[in-house]
Parts: structure tokens; sequence; C-alpha cells
């Protein structure tokens, strides 16, 4: 007796087992089957299901075939022949999935792997080779979803359990973004800084990305703006306490053993990539991703993106778009980058001083300012005035918070010594309540209501 390939098995069962069909036909390819006459009978079974929401007889099966057209004398007999030889015998179905998703995974592979070295040899001339870690990350993935919900009743003691659980999260070096964070950033989130230029967005992810990295971490640092060299110096200064001015003049014995006792201290590593303004997506990040995985074996634990407002939509491409339906756009793909590598993600968005003190905005302001609170998971403002800079401070203001409650510290200070990249906690007093009414006027109604939002920085559609 001859043993059955694969290929038949999953036929047959596509053909007479209308379960197995339903599960497994949304992860099934036709090129999957090497045959030419099984990729046939594939897609007549798949399109006839389509249409009518059932699964084909073998009598339907072969007169479809027979109608076609397109199929010289070989592959209509063989059609028939193969049509003819399928039957209902039972097969475990259990061991049925997990072989058909194994067929699917080494399928994928090897043609991902063939695609791949077709366009490495320039046979494929409409794709570049960067696409190469794309292409190869996709096939790694596919995976049957054995998920199909949450049982409200059955899997209440689950649900009780996951209330119970200690949930992941990568941690500040500030007691306060700690305590209304309720112990730091959480996995699949996107967590966004907003501030003017020269506030503070980018000292205040290299503070971050720092920490991290000293708390044993793995953080990749995506930069739009300033050139890897650049955000290595503010993370020297940071972590090696020597202001950014300085870092040139320190003797390379001296720099070379600062950064040899920040390395013996964690077991963390930081990535810095740099990416040209308006150029890099959600798209090129992942294929980073890949790219790490591959080649260094380092997998994020955060990931900082320099900044959302100047970086580019995979949703449009070349498109013209208004503001608020690029940023969203942005800021969705973003956190759809987080919820699929399982991190958190760390950004900032850019806004003018203007756009804070319209108290009469137009429509786009007040739409805009929906787009990316509505995304985020968590977001803050940066403020900065004269009189918090000669006190060394920069005020916080919560404006989104699905951590913990926004009334408790909405509006709290931290430390800033901006020579040496470096935040750090204070003690708020009667001079910060002070200057946070000042200041409250200014930034209040937006904090409130998130329709004061100006338009976002300028970037390059």
């Amino acid at each position: 007796m001859a043993i059955e390939r694969i290929e038949q098995t999953i036929l047959r069962n596509l053909l007479f087992t209308e379960e197995y069909y339903r599960k497994v036909v949304p992860f099934l390819k036709a090129d999957y089957f090497q045959e030419y006459h099984e990729k046939i009978i594939f897609e007549e079974i798949a399109d006839f299901a389509s249409k009518y929401d059932k699964i084909p007889t073998q009598e339907v099966l072969a007169i479809n075939i027979q109608n076609r057209n397109d199929l010289t004398d070989d592959t209509f007999q063989d059609s028939l022949s193969t049509i003819q030889g399928l039957s209902d015998e039972w097969v475990d179905y259990e061991w049925l999935l997990d072989a058909t998703e194994k067929w699917c995974q080494d399928r994928a592979i090897y043609l991902a792997l063939m695609r791949s070295i077709k366009i490495a040899d320039g046979g494929d001339k409409k794709i570049s080779k960067d696409a190469i870690p794309g292409i190869l990350q996709e096939a790694l993935a596919v995976s049957f979803d054995e998920h199909i919900g949450h049982d409200y009743i059955e899997q209440a003691e689950e649900r009780y359990d996951f209330y119970h659980k200690i949930e992941e999260k990568v941690p500040f070096d500030l007691e306060k973004f700690n305590f209304i964070t309720k112990g730091g950033l959480s996995n699949k989130t996107l967590n966004v800084a907003l501030a003017g230029t020269g506030v503070g967005k980018s000292l205040f992810m290299c503070h971050a990305a720092a920490a991290a990295l000293t708390q044993n971490y793995n953080v990749l640092y995506i930069t739009c703006e300033m050139a890897e060299e650049k955000i290595a110096e503010r993370i020297d200064a940071n972590l090696l306490n020597v202001p950014v001015k300085d870092i040139a003049e320190l003797p390379e014995v001296l720099f070379t053993s600062k950064v040899q006792e920040i390395a013996r201290k964690t077991q963390g590593k930081l990535i810095i990539k740099e990416y040209p303004t308006a150029s890099a997506h959600a798209g090129h990040f992942k294929a980073l991703l890949s790219d790490l995985s591959l080649k260094k074996d380092f997998k994020p634990d955060i990931i900082f993106v320099d900044y959302l407002n100047i970086c580019a939509s995979a949703r449009y491409k070349g498109a013209i778009v208004n503001s608020y339906t690029y940023v969203k756009a942005i800021a969705e793909e973003l956190r759809g980058l987080a919820v699929e590598c399982n991190v958190p993600i760390v950004s900032a968005t850019q806004t003018t001083r203007s756009g804070y003190g319209n108290s009469d905005p137009d429509l786009t302001d007040t739409s805009e300012s929906f787009g990316l609170p509505a995304t985020a998971d968590f977001m803050f403002a940066l403020i900065s005035t004269d009189e918090l800079e000669q006190q060394g401070r920069l005020m916080v203001k919560q404006l989104k918070n699905r951590y913990s409650d926004l009334v408790t510290s909405r509006k709290f200070m931290v430390g800033i010594d901006r020579s040496k990249m470096k935040l750090y906690d204070v003690a708020d007093d009667a001079s910060a309540i002070s200057i946070e009414e000042d200041t409250g006027e200014q930034f209040s109604q937006f904090a409130e209501t998130q329709n004061r939002l100006s338009k976002f920085a300028e970037w390059n559609v």
C-alpha cells in the first residue's frame, strides 16, 4: 500500500470535513501545492466554497474542472484521477491540524527562500533586496490561530488569575512616572510625549532609554531626526554623567573605561538606528527587527521612535492626505507594531506654542487633536518656561492615561539637567504650584479636552 502524500490528505479532508476546511483554508495558498493539478483542485474547492458557503461534492468538482478551458489534457486527466481517488477515510483531527500547519510553514519558508534568492540574484527587478528580511519574516510567522475568543462564563477562573497576575513592565527611574503608570510601561502600548521645539522631547527619550539600559533591558532607539552618533552622544552624557559639550574632551582611556563600566553593570543592549526624515515607517522598523534578530540575536524590550511626526506612513505611501489622517495613521501603525512585537513603544510629537494658546481653533485643529490621543495609551505634555528653566525644572501634565486615573498627579515637576541630558525626581513645592498656575491658562483646556492640539510639527508627506 502506497503512503498517501500530505497534499492528498489535505485535499480529501478539505472535501469531506467542513470543520477542517473552515479552520485551515484562511492559511492555505495554492502556491503551497507542488503539483499543478493539485493547485487547480484546491482553487476550485476554495472558489466554490467562497461562492456558495459550502464544500462541493466530488461530482461538482469534476464538472467544474471539465468546464475549464485553460487546462492541458494531461492536467485535466491528472485532476480527474486525483478527485476520483479522494476518499472519506478517518484521520485524527488534531494530528491533521498539526500536520497541515507544519506543511504550510515548510512550504512558506521554502517559497520565501526561493523568492529571496531570485531577488538577490537580480531576477526580480521590481522588488528591492531590502525586502528580503520582511519576506523571510512573514514566512517564519505562518501559524494557525487557535484562539477563538474568550468565553466569559467558562473562563472566569482564568480571568481571575489574569487580574492577579503581575504585569511585566519596563519601569522608569523617575518616581512620579512610575507612580502614574503603576510601575512602568506595559507591553503592546504606545506612549507619547508632547512638547514644543527645544523643550525636551529627545532629552526625555534619551534619558528613558538610558534608564532602561541600566535596568538590564534591551533597548532599540530609532531616530528620524538626529544622527546615530548625536543620540549616542546624549546617552553618553547621561550615563557617563558628563556634560555633552565635554564628551569630546575626555581622554580615550577614560571614555572607554567609563563605557566598559556601564557594560559590566547591565545585561541589556542598546541599538541606535538612524533613518532619513519622513522616509521610514512601521514596515521598515519591522524589517529592522527581523534583521537584528537574525544578525545580532537582539530582541528589544522597549522601542523608542524619535519622533512620530517625522516618520512615514506605510498606509499612505506617496499619497497626499491631510495632517490629521496622516499622523493618526502613523500612530496606529506604531501601536500595531507594539502589539505585534509585544513591547512598549515610546515616541513624541511636536506642537507649536501658538497652537496651545489658540482660543478659537478651526475644524482642522479640533479634529486633529483627537487623532493621536485616541490611539496613544499614555500621553503627556512637557512644559517649560523661563522661570522653570532657572529652577532646573520641567512641568509634566498628563493628557491621557490608560494605566491609571488622570486625577492623581495630573501635573507634577521633574528636575532637568540639560547639559547632561538627565531628568531626576524633585519634590513639588509652593513655587512650582505658582508656576503651574501661571502656565495653566495656556495648557489646561488642552489637557482637559484634548482639543487644543495644534497642527502637528512640520513633516514631509
